[in-house]
């Protein structure tokens, strides 16, 4: 695009360069990452002012800046950069009529639900599913940017911290097909109650046309009555008998890797994963359907279903350290259902020493702040864990709910922060204990780098 169309679609003014300049590179917010022929967007943040990189973007290669005011440098000036980021993404769909946009949300499970979509139709066709959770008003509108004319399939991650957030993301790139995994209590002192989270993830499907696709969860009340909400096409999916890619016969085996018999129609082949987690099931068949629905052939994907693996860092990564220690590092966000369903993963996977479970701090929780620690504490004490260690203040109630547990005969440890936490875990682990490591953004990492080798730190 030029920039006089970069400043038409986005209502700024073009300061210090010709209108007829073209930009043909990526789109970036980090002067380390611009490219030649990119697009720089100077925001000002909290701690750094992005408008002070634009001399160091625009002598990297990059042909402009999107700013808020003018850095002396070639660019377009703009009242607010990300809502121009937005017009500018929401321009670059409508110039690429042959893309199939994929939304999902949910309450847990949606970056590596989007990671397993992304591995799944990259075998059908060009696709963009980049690694993390770029889920917001600056993270989605970035994604949709790394569309070309070359590019299938883009698969966006939908995040939401109020009613008319998924609306709003919508209005930038509509998608095609729309999938809902689950409502839990992620966000709910955001959303109040798990019904007004529902209300919000259904803004989804509400958003697709008559010609789209909504994949619902049939194992989750909350997400399948979402069918009376969208016109387009509703494709069901999990252990239900009502749902129409279900999986049956399930096993797990001493890793905590599930197998299942995948069910579609006629067809049928069994599925044996290599990720951990019986909660994988329910997000391996979400990324199922999505493919199914787009054109892969069903022996293909029961093949490919078999071979897909983690890709964002931080979600249910397992690895086996050299002196026999296996540590599942889930750190890189947490609510009550994402915990659960890491607890039931850790209790599922044979272990030959002791069940350890280091859990921070679930954030966003409001008012059920307290009561969502106990319920996890609870739940780690009726699994068996070994030893649970709760990391910093607000994490404590945790610890509570373990109490309650009459027969529970583990061992209950505070932490004070995760340098004592760590200390806690790795004064006497040998070989065949393993260690879970969970909390929201930030509040376990530093436990978990210390448990793995150096050399494998994200």
């Amino acid at each position: 695009m030029t920039l006089d169309e970069i400043a038409k679609v986005t209502g700024g003014r073009l300061v210090n360069a010709s209108p007829s300049v073209v930009v043909r590179g990526p789109v970036e917010y980090d002067s380390r990452k611009i490219g030649p022929g990119g697009l720089f967007v100077a925001f000002d943040g909290e701690k750094v002012d992005g408008h002070a990189f634009a001399p160091t973007a625009v002598a990297a290669g990059a042909a402009a800046v999107l700013s808020s005011r003018d850095t002396g440098q070639p660019g377009v000036v703009v009242a607010e950069p990300l809502v121009a980021l937005a017009a500018l993404a929401r321009e670059v769909v409508s110039r690429l009529p042959d893309l199939t946009v994929v939304g999902l949300t949910g309450s847990s499970g949606k970056t590596t639900t989007k990671d397993y979509i992304g591995q799944l139709l990259a075998r059908v066709g060009p696709t963009i599913a980049p690694a993390g959770s770029l889920n917001n008003e600056l993270g989605f509108p970035y994604t949709v940017l790394q569309a070309t004319e070359e590019t299938r399939f883009l698969v966006l991650e939908m995040g939401a911290r109020g009613i008319g957030h998924i609306r709003y993301l919508c209005d930038i790139a509509r998608p095609d097909v729309g999938l809902v995994l689950n409502i839990g209590a992620a966000h709910i002192g955001e959303f109040g109650s798990v019904e007004g989270t529902a209300q919000a993830k259904g803004e989804l499907v509400e958003a697709l046309s008559p010609a789209g696709i909504a994949v619902l969860n049939a194992d989750d009340p909350l997400v399948a009555t979402m069918a009376s909400r969208t016109s387009a096409r509703v494709l069901l999916t999990g252990e239900s008998p009502s749902a129409a890619v279900r999986a049956t016969d399930v096993a797990l085996d001493p890793a905590g890797r599930a197998s299942y018999r995948l069910n579609y129609g006629v067809h049928f082949g069994n599925v044996r994963l290599k990720v951990a987690g019986r909660h994988q099931i329910a997000n391996t068949l979400a990324a199922a359907a999505v493919a199914l629905s787009l054109g892969m052939d069903f022996d293909d994907l029961v093949a490919a279903l078999g071979e897909i693996g983690i890709v964002s860092s931080r979600r249910m990564d397992v690895f086996t350290r050299p002196d026999g220690v296996t540590v599942i590092d889930d750190s890189y966000n947490a609510n009550p259902s994402s915990t659960a369903a890491a607890l039931h993963a850790l209790a599922a996977m044979a272990a030959e020493g002791r069940r350890i479970a280091v859990l921070g701090y679930m954030a966003e929780l409001g008012s059920h702040e307290v009561s969502g620690h106990v319920e996890v504490g609870r739940l780690a004490a009726e699994l068996g864990v070994d030893r649970l260690i709760a990391v910093a203040d607000n994490a404590r109630p945790i610890l509570d709910g373990a109490s309650e547990v009459e027969d529970w005969t583990g061992q209950a440890i505070f932490a004070e922060d995760q340098a004592s936490a760590l200390g806690f875990v790795t004064r006497d682990l040998r070989a065949g204990d393993v260690v879970l490591v969970k909390g929201s953004r930030y509040r376990t990492w530093d436990v978990v780098d210390g448990l793995r080798p150096e050399e494998g730190r994200p």
